[in-house]
């Protein structure tokens, strides 16, 4: 258990977890984490709730030992950064885009099946077939940039949050419960996403997921010592999570299933406004989905909801192959 106490080990007066139980008069309670990063991802994070769940019903162990072995992912001796990290490109806020922090808006959108087709009658046949995280990542891009009015010149970048422990040969150990995932970008100008279809978002969004490789993590790795530990670019940056195969809905403290399992909020991180996390959940009337928070300065919020009520009311004329320079036209202001 000696591995499992550096989860809850208190370090340069920080705590790396902190946890808060707050019972409700329903009957219910809320199990609320908070987590310095350093330690784990979220896979880490639901194996260690599992862990504690495990206990909590009885177990003397859990079932998955945790693995500290960090030096797993040492940078190379000597370091040499092979690939192109964009996600690390240092953008000067000459224009004060950074979003600011006061009068920001939270919202939650649910997107189910229906939603998501009408998403997807936006695209040409052969992207139909794309995954549902990819598909609306490049939607959502695209609203949350109209809604926030860069000016058209201004690169703007989409980070996608890629899991890469199916990325290493050999695998990881299982029970290994560091930061192995990858801040994949795809970075194009204000004006070319929104005149553009939805069609050259996603083929972006798909792309910077492929880029992500055994030979990429390695590379990040030693990017991260040559350059001292960078932020990711925050600059005109939207940052998207899919936790919805995490497992936090999952974990059981012995009364059963969470009815829901994830981030409290959006737009968490040191630049509110930033992050979205697609969660796992089910709606008023049964359905089956997702939900998202967002978090926006409100006027921004207002046009979002906009930009996304037109798409998911079909009130755009359906995307074709090779569009004119009309049906850019018609895509500039709304999706």
């Amino acid at each position: 258990m000696k591995n499992m106490i550096r989860f809850c080990m208190v370090k340069t007066r920080e705590l790396t977890k902190c946890v808060q139980v707050t019972r409700l008069k329903c009957g219910g309670f809320i199990f609320a984490l908070r987590l310095n990063h350093t330690m784990s991802d979220a896979a880490g994070l639901v194996q260690f709730m599992n862990a504690v769940g495990e206990i909590a019903r009885g177990r003397q162990e859990p079932s998955v030992p945790p693995v500290w072995r960090r030096e797993l992912l040492n940078a190379r001796d000597p370091p040499r950064v092979t690939c192109i990290h964009r996600e690390y490109d240092v953008v000067p806020d000459t224009k004060g885009t950074i979003i600011p922090v006061d009068d920001m808006a939270h919202r939650s959108f649910f997107f189910g099946r229906s939603e998501l087709s009408a998403i997807r009658r936006l695209l040409p046949p052969h992207q139909n077939q794309c995954s549902s995280f990819d598909v609306l990542t490049a939607c959502l891009w695209r609203c949350r940039t109209l809604a926030l009015q860069p000016d058209s010149d201004e690169e703007v970048r989409i980070i996608c949050i890629v899991n890469a422990r199916s990325k290493f040969n050999p695998p990881l150990p299982e029970g290994y419960y560091g930061n192995v995932f990858a801040f994949s970008v795809a970075v194009t100008t204000a004006g070319k996403l929104c005149e553009n279809p939805l069609g050259y978002a996603l083929e972006l969004v798909r792309k910077a997921k492929a880029d992500v490789s055994e030979e990429y993590m390695q590379s990040l790795a030693d990017l991260m010592v040559t350059r001292g530990r960078p932020h990711f670019t925050v600059v005109r940056s939207y940052l998207v999570s899919d936790v919805r195969r995490a497992g936090f809905e999952d974990v059981d403290f012995g009364w059963g299933k969470a009815v829901y399992g994830g981030p409290a909020k959006g737009g968490v991180g040191a630049i509110p406004g930033v992050a979205s996390f697609y969660i796992p959940f089910r709606n008023d009337k049964g359905e089956e989905g997702l939900v998202m928070p967002v978090c926006l300065p409100s006027e921004a919020m207002q046009r979002f909801e906009k930009e996304l009520d037109s798409v998911l009311n079909n009130r755009l004329p359906p995307t074709i192959n090779t569009p004119s320079s009309n049906s850019r036209h018609l895509l500039l202001s709304s999706l």
